[in-house]
């Protein structure tokens, strides 16, 4: 009987656990470990930061699914690893900590013989000083609790413009100079943007995107050439194009670098420090590790062997230019090179360097996206993770066969531009490869036209809205679940 331990419930240890428990018959043992006691469809939450949906709506209770699916539940947080057993248990583990109930408090060690690290990225808000969710006027869209708090604070502002006449600001981007997750405040800043038009109050607000992006449209991939109707134009037109009809401003090549209440200080590229003064911000924070530690069986720390801030798997993470980047430096199967039974998908891995183009002005200041890696990409790597552990278990195979590099594997974003049955829109872009070939495909920017294509418009919103209820139909392990793909 083989056991597995999964760290985090999110997109990537969810998917995992349901692949593992629906392949593996009930002599081998699926155990879920995390602080979170619902799971929740993250990509839904700028809905919820806009009114149109609430927390009921895109999180659902984890223990009752797994009870009845026959997946183990620990409501804990991982504190330490010992991959190579200890003296207080032979058997390689983690030591966890219970978050509630009874055992708030109490420390356990976990055991295993497959672990995986779907725990994701910590929001290091705290990376940005001020930086706070629900202080200073900044919110965030990072969690369900987050973005009901966004959309009570939006509300509350249009209903004073509405009273007053006065006009207000309202800044939407990144907070950090190394932030990722582009796309999601993209997809805040055009919903907003409609939430406000429907209020018939738009001549009163002026909309800013402020990102770390070296262009519009970069989204942490670098840019892209894209398939647009009957021609091939960059992403960054077409993000532009979307902000100039919509009339919104945008200040790129900057990082924030502090937030005192209506003022984001930050500094650019070309060296300049400016401040952007607003009464409404929703900034995304870094994503950080979690700084977790490892020790061997001597009780020694070995925590380099386990992570570089993000756990290290079968990426090449040697120290060269950027020139000598290439796709074959990113990972296939997520799997520790120190230890061949831990393995981690999604958010949890460490990337071996950034898609864009790394950049720093005068003084230093490093100012480009981290790579993405949320949403398809996790569930991918995570179903492939889950099939190689499978494969080991059934088979005793060893090979890894299953194999999914982001530099060979393409993404569907579909990016809401506004809710409604009828007013609203959606804009649809894939791309492949998510980390660009440049080699493969140099005339085209590092990616193969006509599987890289954007479009706009209402069909896009019903398509996004679909993909709501799909992907939450298949995380609650419905009838025939595993049919739609991750």
């Amino acid at each position: 009987m083989a056991k597995i331990v999964i760290l985090g419930a999110g997109i990537a240890g969810h998917t995992a656990a349901a692949h593992l428990r629906r392949k593996l018959n009930k002599t081998h043992e699926v155990l879920v470990v995390s602080p979170n006691s619902n799971y929740q469809w993250v990509p839904s939450n700028i809905w919820v930061g806009i009114g149109k949906m609430t927390s009921k709506d895109i999180i659902f209770p984890l223990k009752p699914l797994y009870k009845k699916k026959g997946i183990g539940f620990k409501q804990a947080k991982v504190m330490s690893f010992y991959p190579e057993g200890s003296n207080q248990l032979i058997k390689p583990h983690v030591k966890v900590e219970y978050v509630t109930g009874e055992r708030e408090g109490t420390e356990e060690l976990v055991d295993y013989d497959y672990l995986i690290n779907a725990t994701g990225p910590k929001l290091a808000f705290d990376l940005t000083p001020g930086l706070i969710p629900g202080i200073h006027n900044t919110y965030s869209v990072c969690t369900f609790g987050h973005a009901t708090e966004a959309w009570k604070a939006l509300k509350e502002l249009i209903a004073t413009v509405k009273k007053t006449g006065e006009n207000a600001k309202i800044i939407i981007g990144t907070g950090h100079a190394k932030s990722t997750c582009q796309g999601a405040a993209f997809e805040y800043i055009l919903n907003v943007e409609k939430v406000i038009n429907d209020s018939g109050l738009r001549d009163k607000f002026e909309i800013t995107w402020l990102s770390n992006e070296y262009d519009l449209g970069d989204f942490g991939m670098d840019g892209m050439l894209l398939k647009y109707g009957r021609k091939n134009i960059s992403s960054a037109e077409m993000v532009k194009s979307v902000f100039e009809d919509r009339g919104i401003k945008w200040i790129t090549k900057s990082g924030v670098n502090k937030i005192e209440k209506g003022v984001a200080f930050y500094e650019n590229l070309a060296g300049e420090r400016k401040e952007a003064h607003f009464d409404f911000a929703m900034l995304i924070p870094a994503f950080s590790g979690h700084g977790f530690k490892s020790y061997d069986k001597a009780g020694q720390e070995n925590t380099s062997k386990l992570f570089k801030g993000f756990m290290l798997v079968d990426a090449d993470y040697s120290s060269k230019p950027y020139e000598e980047w290439t796709a074959q430096d990113w990972p296939e199967t997520y799997q520790n090179p120190s230890y061949d039974n831990i393995f981690a998908p999604g958010i949890a891995f460490a990337p071996p360097h950034s898609i864009s183009r790394p950049r720093k002005n005068e003084a230093g200041t490093e100012i480009y996206p981290a790579p993405p890696r949320t949403g398809m990409p996790s569930g991918i790597t995570a179903k492939l993770v889950a099939d190689n552990i499978i494969d080991q278990i059934k088979n005793n195979n060893k090979n890894l066969s299953h194999k999914g590099s982001m530099a060979n594997m393409g993404a569907a974003c579909i990016a809401s531009a506004g809710y409604g049955a009828f007013s609203g829109s959606g804009v649809s872009i894939t791309t492949f490869p998510i980390v660009p070939d440049y080699k493969k495909y140099p005339k085209t920017q590092g990616r193969k036209l006509g599987k890289t294509f954007g479009d706009i418009g209402l069909a896009g919103h019903w398509l996004k809205l679909t993909l709501h209820y799909a992907f939450l139909y298949k995380a609650k392990m419905k009838p025939f679940w595993w049919i739609i793909p991750e």
